[in-house]
């Protein structure tokens, strides 16, 4: 008897999972462990395993189709045997996922009834000062007038006793010749050649999650902003030298290469250690302070930003850090995190200083009670030790803190140690 094969969930989130590949065709034979599609959840793209033998009887979506968690996605029988009827709860069955309740939305007040819509009459010209049917205007608005072919009779005067001067025969001719001017100089519209492609991207599954997971921190968690510059000249120098020795060294010989994220990771995970004040959690009725700094940090991909995590990061050496940031960012950018990977956080960073930006602030990671947010190191002008100006190395990092979970003074003393950890870097290693 043929076996369905369900729509999995995949994370704790998961309503909907889009069909992304299918890597097994109907009629091809299966065994209980492969793999047989390939399925865009809201937080990566996973693989669903069939847990039969059997041939593929049947595929009940597309490629592209979303299909929500417990539809039936493929059938497994035996070669012949026809597929049964299911429910494959493709978007046009699916369940809507509930949209997130609106916060602090003000009332929208009733739609009044709408007013009757007056009717256009055009607006009276005023009358000519006259006596009887004598115009009074002077001898120069009536040459004007005359030359320019306006009736006196429907220009307004403004001089004594309503007598038409100049500057009302003038006002009149621009009034009049308005009309007429913008009539001949109003060109047809012209459609302009496009030189930008136009497109129509549709919100993909982990997109959805991104924007309701921002939008949940940024008007759940009230955001507080700090600041610190630091003197990134040490961190540069220990990079390079660590980097001239060990770079050009075979794996097996403890060869390896550090980037500035790696290093700014293993000194977050470090300034943790002296206030772990940071190192908290929002839960509704309590603050949960962590025994170890599961540390995120972000990765772009084309599709978004995922944050995997490094687990007890405080416990890990900058080799240790380095090489599980880059194993991590690999299978970020192949799509192939899992749901654990990406997820109990306690501390996030993220870093924007390869593209040039020297300063920002990032959207809380939820819960966190805070997020770093590291910049490019900037040569310009400072003031050393001994009041001279000279050229200096300046990094800065921000801060972005969740004000339910610590104040002010937690961020700042965080900083602090994080400043004091990477203008004297050395420290990180022993």
């Amino acid at each position: 008897m043929a076996t369905l094969i369900d729509m999995p969930k995949l994370s704790d989130t998961m309503t909907v999972g889009t069909l992304v590949k299918w890597l097994k065709n109907e009629g091809d034979p299966v065994a209980s462990g492969d793999m047989i599609a390939e399925v865009e959840t809201d937080k990566a793209t996973m693989e669903v395993e069939c847990f039969d033998d059997g041939v593929l009887i049947k595929q009940y979506c597309g490629v592209g189709d979303e299909v929500a968690v417990g539809g039936a996605i493929a059938a497994v029988g035996e070669a012949g045997e026809e597929a049964p009827a299911a429910e494959t709860n493709t978007a046009a069955t699916a369940t809507p996922e509930p949209e997130p309740a609106p916060v602090a939305e003000m009332p929208t007040p009733a739609p009044a009834a709408p007013e009757p819509t007056p009717e256009v009459v055009p607006e009276p010209v005023a009358a000519a000062s006259t006596t009887g049917s004598r115009i009074k205007a002077s001898p120069l608005a009536k040459k004007i007038a005359a030359e320019k072919g306006l009736d006196l009779a429907t220009i307004h005067g403004s001089g004594p006793s309503g007598r038409i001067v100049k500057a009302d025969v003038e006002n009149a001719q621009a009034s009049v010749a308005t009309p007429a001017v913008a009539q001949a100089v109003s060109p047809e519209p012209v459609e302009l050649a496009a030189t930008l492609e136009a497109m129509e991207i549709p919100v993909s599954n982990m997109r959805k999650s991104i924007g309701k997971a921002l939008v949940t921190s940024k008007t759940q968690a009230p955001h507080f902003y700090l600041q610190i510059e630091v003197n990134g000249a040490p961190l540069a120098a220990l990079r390079k030298e660590l980097n001239s020795k060990l770079a050009n060294l075979p794996p097996e010989h403890g060869g390896t290469k550090f980037s500035v994220n790696d290093l700014t990771l293993k000194a977050a995970a470090e300034a943790v250690r002296r206030v772990p004040a940071i190192n908290r959690s929002w839960e509704g009725e309590t603050i949960q302070q962590h025994p170890n700094v599961h540390l995120a940090f972000g990765v772009a991909i084309e599709d978004g930003l995922v944050t995997p995590v490094i687990r007890s990061a405080e416990t890990k050496g900058l080799r240790e850090i380095g090489a599980e940031a880059k194993a991590l960012i690999k299978k970020a950018r192949g799509k192939k995190l899992t749901p654990n990977e990406m997820s109990g956080s306690t501390l996030t960073v993220t870093n924007l200083g390869m593209f040039g930006i020297s300063d920002f602030y990032g959207i809380i990671n939820p819960n966190n009670a805070a997020i770093l947010s590291i910049g490019a190191t900037i040569k310009k002008p400072v003031v050393n030790e001994n009041d001279e100006i000279v050229i200096g190395q300046v990094m800065k990092i921000g801060l972005s803190g969740d004000h339910r979970t610590i104040d002010g003074a937690v961020g700042a003393q965080y900083l602090q140690a994080l400043k004091e950890i990477l203008e004297s870097p050395s420290i990180m290693l022993v």
